[in-house]
């Protein structure tokens, strides 16, 4: 099974942003330094708003995706993963949450709010599939603009 890596300063900001959005869906964007399957390390967490607002389903927000690609495109770093909040069901992707899945590159990162502690799970979805990767959730620390220190 493939490994990918989360800075815990990360984790917790997916898991408050899921908290702080409930009783809707919360969602979001991971910036990386590369792809994860290229080996790219997750840098900072990016608040989306939830253009759906709903409780079962997400929609990233048009503004915030094309925000979040132009400053891609500007520092060369790419979309390490794509997240969202189930409120009361198990971090595993929705058929909705395949059947919408665009980006074949990117982690897909799932916080359940079903019970306490929130639980982070993370996945590949490509072609209609999924797959679980194993998320190790690390101690890194992160600089003032959110970037992982090594």
């Amino acid at each position: 099974m493939e490994t990918v890596r989360l800075p815990r300063p990360i984790a917790d900001a997916i898991a408050r942003h899921a908290h702080e959005a409930r009783p809707n869906e919360s969602c979001g964007l991971v910036v990386g330094s590369a792809f994860a399957g290229d080996g790219g390390r997750a840098l900072r967490y990016v608040r989306c708003r939830n253009a759906a607002s709903s409780p079962s389903r997400y929609a990233i927000h048009r503004d915030d995706l094309l925000a979040v690609l132009a400053e891609l495109d500007r520092s060369g770093g790419e979309l390490w993963g794509v997240v969202h909040s189930h409120v009361r069901t198990p971090a595993v992707p929705s058929s909705t949450d395949v059947g919408e899945a665009a980006w074949p590159a990117a982690v897909y990162l799932l916080v359940s709010l079903e019970a306490e502690p929130p639980r982070l799970r993370a996945w590949r979805i490509a072609s209609g599939a999924m797959s679980e990767l194993a998320l190790e959730i690390g101690d890194d620390v992160l600089d003032d603009i959110g970037e992982a220190v090594t």
